[in-house]
């Protein structure tokens, strides 16, 4: 739309021009000369009404170039029996405007159409109007605006073509991103499918044992039946959180325990031995935490460590477990040469994130203060939290 507007613009001010130069000025003389107007009214009536069409064609010279050029080229025909069109120089501009558009805007045979057409008109010309020296001066005007136009084509053509690679780029890394979480979540509901056997698993050897001691010790049964209540607690608000993911398939369940915070200890000392001297601290009294959210915390800690490994270089790693009223908080620092594209747009931040929505926490990562990079995780303690 500003482009039609911009075509407007320059067909109009050509024609305010062109009209001045055939009812203002006597383009035979120069400004002062005194001589007689040689051109009649008739005459000049004739050159604005041919000016008239030449200079507004120029609107729709990108949308149909050929067509501008057409016009261009039969006014230039026309000029020849109208002097006071021929003395002017705004329909030499047109039609350089002509010329460019042509080039700009057409390709393949329409191109060779309107190259054909103006050598055509300069050869019908040359004979009996242009010397050489003429030819040469319109030969390098013409072919100038001509070129102009082939190279605001090609360019053109190269913008739209980075455009359209950088839209297939951006929906690929959209597409990526989107099969990262889904990967991601289908992960987090098989390990939380594994806390919800586990839990249950407990359940059934809690029962089984308060079923024996009913009778000889009601004390243990009484214990029974609590760790049965907290843990079909906790079992039922992961069951919640499963609810609302997709699994790919049944794999056999393992009731085996997953990894908790209680395995950082043993964590921190293979990434040692691997090279990345860790330090870790707790801060708080440590509280029995909900299954998923130990196992979160602590694979987040674990991609984090894997993290500072993989990219930081030489340097060392601080781990800090904040155990609050409400939430668990998680720090892990290096000293580092600071977060790479891979490290902050990889598959393991988006595990990290992912890991935190579940649970309606909240993760901040990027370099440190002094160098390094840094990663804080806030985990909500609520285990009824869906």
């Amino acid at each position: 739309m500003v482009r039609a507007y911009g075509d407007w613009a320059l067909a109009l001010t050509l024609l305010v021009l062109l009209e001045i130069e055939v009812w203002a000025i006597d383009p035979s003389h120069p400004p002062g000369d005194v001589a007689v107007d040689v051109f009649s009214p008739s005459e000049r009536v004739l050159a604005g009404a041919v000016g008239l069409v030449l200079t507004l064609s120029l609107a729709w010279r990108r949308r149909a170039p050929l067509a501008v050029l057409a016009v261009a080229i039969a006014g230039s025909v026309v000029a020849d029996f109208v002097p006071v069109l021929d003395a002017a120089t705004t329909p030499a501009v047109a039609f350089v405007v002509a010329v460019y558009s042509v080039g700009a805007y057409t390709g393949g045979l329409h191109a060779s159409i309107g190259v054909a057409g103006v050598v055509a008109l300069i050869a019908a010309n040359a004979a009996e109007q242009f010397s050489l020296g003429d030819l040469l001066f319109i030969a390098m005007i013409l072919g100038g605006a001509w070129l102009a136009g082939r190279a605001m084509r090609y360019r053109r053509g190269r913008e739209h073509a980075l455009e359209r690679l950088t839209v297939d780029l951006e929906r690929e890394r959209e597409e990526k991103a989107r099969a990262a979480v889904a990967e991601e979540r289908i992960r987090i509901a098989r390990e939380l499918h594994d806390v919800v056997a586990h839990a249950i698993s407990v359940i059934v050897v809690q029962a089984r044992g308060g079923r024996r001691s009913l009778a000889t010790d009601p004390a243990e049964t009484g214990e029974a039946l609590a760790t049965i209540e907290a843990t079909g607690s906790q079992a039922l608000a992961e069951m919640r959180r499963l609810l609302g993911m997709l699994r790919s398939d049944d794999e056999e369940i393992a009731l085996a325990p997953q990894p908790s915070l209680r395995n950082l200890d043993a964590l921190a000392a293979q990434v040692r031995e691997a090279g990345l001297p860790v330090a870790v601290s707790i801060e708080g009294e440590p509280v029995e935490l909900p299954p998923g959210v130990d196992l979160s915390a602590y694979r987040i800690v674990q991609e984090a460590l894997t993290n500072a490994l993989k990219h930081a270089g030489p340097a060392m790693a601080r781990v800090i477990i904040r155990y609050g009223k409400d939430d668990l908080e998680l720090e892990v620092a290096d000293t580092g040469r600071g977060g790479t594209p891979a490290m902050e747009k990889g598959h393991g931040l988006v595990g990290m994130r992912e890991r935190v929505s579940v649970y309606g926490g909240k993760i901040e990562v990027g370099p440190r203060n002094g160098g390094g990079f840094a990663l804080r995780a806030c985990l909500p303690l609520d285990s009824d939290r869906s």
